[in-house]
């Protein structure tokens, strides 16, 4: 009979009822920053007797969300939960204070926090309870699901994605015209445009240019059936010249932050703070906000996921920044030749090897369209 203070390898069923909480955890992706997404079960005699995730931040963890369902059957159960357990106070108090209490036959765990106050902390708690842990089980899967966490406890940023829409040969739209016009102006279609909407009720943060919204009046909001609006964010320069009927300024909405520079038109920040607008003055270099200083403003602000679907110019400054870490592609079946606009501006590239590396590259489709996705890789 294995020992309480030996911990064991895992097991096939120790995979299976990790899947489980892995599924609950994708759950509350883009809905719990500055929290990660984490889910949790319990398990006696082979069953699950109570599961949960964590929903927002604020609100319960996973496994106090689980142990709710479970009640006293959690007594002496094997806990199943994707991220270590906390150690700490913060709004809600230390789950693992919740969890010694209950004599757990084993707890079961994909990946230690990178949070300092916690990094290994729950786990040794569990240990000198005499309470045996596996750790590993489905760390791949939960590393992915917690990348924007991650990325904002050890690099002080969100995670960034780049997405782009374009033809096969570069173009997002004709000249002078609009990419996201509807009816026959859309270059991509209904199947593409639904992912693109997923990838928003995913994210926390939707980032465009000041352009575009000019341009095309987007409200940057998920329109799936029981999706979750991101914040929206803007990029603008100094005179902040968005129209006064763009409807992501439209009160009652999702949460719209404004990033401006610091000697933005006074009574222009003021006009957009009286709607509601969230205006973050950041210091500029010849009249633009450096990127990086921006995403590392949107982590201070607790921002996991930032999805940047800007035109040309906001993405060749995303890239020239260094500061996206994968890209999402839509390419549809169309040609608009050199009468186009460009997916991104000018970077004064001069050989193939100052080109823009993308790693672990995988190609699917949506409807008609390709769709690639990749790992930017960092320049030198």
């Amino acid at each position: 009979m294995t020992s309480r203070r030996a911990a064991g390898g895992p097991t096939a069923a120790d995979s299976r009822f990790m899947a489980r909480a892995l599924a609950l955890a994708a759950r509350g992706l883009g809905r719990t920053f500055p929290n990660p997404p984490v889910g949790a079960l319990f398990v006696r005699r082979g069953r699950v007797v109570g599961e949960g995730f964590h929903t927002r931040a604020g609100a319960p963890h996973a496994e106090i969300e689980a142990l709710r369902a479970a009640g006293g059957r959690a007594a002496g159960a094997v806990l199943y939960v994707t991220l270590e357990p906390c150690v700490h106070h913060g709004r809600t108090p230390p789950c693992i204070d919740a969890l010694l209490p209950l004599g757990l036959e084993r707890v079961v765990v994909a990946i230690a926090d990178p949070d300092p106050r916690v990094r290994g902390r729950g786990l040794a708690r569990l240990r000198r309870a005499g309470i045996p842990v596996v750790l590993g089980v489905g760390a791949a899967e939960a590393g992915l699901l917690t990348a924007g966490y991650r990325s904002r406890v050890l690099r002080g940023r969100p995670l960034v994605t780049l997405k782009l829409a374009t033809t096969l040969d570069g173009r997002i739209a004709p000249a002078g015209g609009s990419q996201r016009r509807s009816g026959p102006e859309w270059i991509t279609g209904p199947a593409a445009r639904r992912l693109a909407h997923a990838l928003r009720d995913i994210s926390d943060a939707v980032l465009v240019g000041a352009g575009t919204v000019r341009a095309d009046d987007p409200r940057l909001t998920c329109r799936l059936k029981g999706g979750r609006n991101p914040v929206r964010i803007v990029v603008a320069g100094r005179r902040l010249e968005l129209p006064r009927g763009a409807r992501i300024l439209t009160p009652g909405g999702p949460p719209t932050w404004v990033v401006a520079p610091t000697r933005a038109t006074p009574a222009r920040v003021e006009a957009l703070r009286r709607r509601g607008v969230e205006v973050i003055l950041e210091p500029a270099r010849s009249g633009r906000i450096p990127f990086a200083a921006i995403m590392r403003t949107l982590g201070k602000r607790g921002l996991t996921t930032v999805l940047v679907e800007g035109g040309a110019t906001v993405a060749a400054q995303v890239l020239a920044a260094g500061v996206v870490d994968r890209l999402v592609l839509f390419v549809a079946p169309l040609l608009l030749a050199g009468d186009g606009v460009p997916a991104v501006a000018p970077l004064g590239l001069r050989r193939v090897a100052d080109a823009f590396r993308v790693d672990a590259v995988a190609v699917g489709r949506a409807g008609r369209d390709l769709v690639v996705e990749g790992r930017l890789r960092r320049r030198p």
